[in-house]
């Protein structure tokens, strides 16, 4: 599943039907006689594959000079390609606020050990520049859980380059290729729509069994959930169950547990309209968005699954207005923004949303956990750095 962008979405101009990257408007690629089964395996591939679509991306930016990523190019498998320079700046916004927010759970010191859980998280590099770019950080453990397919491509590409494998020190990959196992960090190959039911069915059933795929991950962790476009692709009820199994079902109700969405929204309006034809061309069906299209409806999401203590939601527009002006400088001189007020309503149309809890236990470290998300001390960390 695609963890840092929505292909195409971005690529579209107001008020235009069509995408603006060379041969990316064709339709999907399935058999006019495809079974049931079929069919949802090539839409399947179809999702999947945009993971490499959103590493060139992150490549672009990186090459642009918005990001600081080495990693970057190490999981690009495709033809690299210079992006726009509004899809630069919106994969810039959008990986330096998350990693603010990364960065703010994990420098808080109390308590000592926390986990990342990183839902669709394809070939995502989030890992290797936190342990390259901040070591002093307090111990933790990440966790990225992918279909096979794309589990097996980054454990590829971790096997293969000395650059990676350094950061990991020692591990183990599963016989099948699809898994890795570290002291900080492991990859899971699991499908989210076979997360068991929660509530289960019938009501009185004892509790489900954990997925194999979840076994490394402790469940009294201090834990948080990170989803970059990667429930939009579930529908509603498997993204729903899917947050539900991790809040009510694997982690006890003690247990400290955040989320950060990262997901399109306003599909109603003529823009919206447009990239949401434009994606389904292709065979990419955002499912969540009719439901969950609003800031105020992703807050109301927070809160139903149980992140009743903070629910925050914001536009990547009014995150880069909150940018510093020495950091706008340092951006606009990167490239020439022409498409300011395509800029605008692209940015309008993509959100950031984060919730918490802190566990309904008596320690008072686990009440610190998200001391920086409530305080806004997660605005201080530098974007440059971040």
């Amino acid at each position: 599943m695609a963890a840092s962008q929505i292909p195409n979405l971005s690529l579209l101009r107001r008020g235009q039907g069509r995408p603006l990257g060379r041969g990316r408007g064709a339709q999907p690629n399935i058999p006019a006689t495809a079974t049931f089964e079929e069919d949802g395996l090539a839409k399947d591939r179809i999702i999947q594959q945009t993971d490499q679509d959103a590493t060139v991306s992150r490549l672009s930016a990186v090459e642009a000079g918005y990001l600081d990523d080495p990693f970057a190019k190490l999981f690009v498998t495709s033809e690299a390609q210079r992006r726009f320079p509004v899809i630069n700046r919106g994969t810039y916004v959008r990986t330096t606020a998350i990693d603010k927010l990364v960065l703010s759970f994990l420098a808080e010191p109390y308590p000592e050990q926390k986990q990342i859980i990183s839902l669709g998280a394809g070939s995502d590099t989030r890992y290797f520049r936190l342990v390259a770019h901040h070591p002093r950080l307090p111990p933790f453990t990440y966790h990225e859980l992918d279909f096979p397919s794309n589990t097996s491509q980054k454990v590829a590409a971790i096997s293969r380059s000395s650059q990676l494998r350094d950061l990991l020190s020692s591990f183990t990959v599963s016989k099948d290729g699809t898994a890795i196992d570290s002291a900080t960090f492991h990859i899971s190959p699991i499908d989210l729509r076979t997360l068991p039911l929660y509530p289960p069915e019938p009501r009185d059933a004892p509790p489900p069994a954990r997925p194999e795929a979840l076994n490394a991950i402790n469940p009294a962790l201090p834990s948080l959930l990170i989803s970059e476009c990667c429930l939009i692709y579930l529908s509603p009820q498997a993204a729903d169950n899917a947050i539900f199994y991790f809040t009510r079902c694997l982690f006890p109700a003690n247990v400290p547990v955040g989320l950060i969405l990262y997901e399109p929204i306003s599909p109603n309006d003529a823009f919206g309209k447009v990239m949401v034809s434009n994606l389904a061309a292709r065979g990419i069906i955002l499912q969540t968005l009719k439901r969950y299209g609003s800031l105020e409806a992703q807050r109301e999401r927070l809160r139903m699954y149980g992140f009743s203590e903070g629910q925050e939601a914001s536009t990547v527009d009014d995150i880069w207005e909150g940018v510093g002006e020495g950091e706008k400088d340092r951006v606009a001189v990167l490239e020439m923004m022409d498409e300011v007020e395509e800029w605008r309503l692209l940015a309008g149309h993509y959100c950031i949303a984060w919730g918490w809890r802190s566990g309904d236990g008596d320690g008072g470290d686990e009440k610190r956990v998200w001391d920086g998300w409530k305080s806004g001390r997660a605005e201080e960390v530098d974007w440059v750095t971040a």
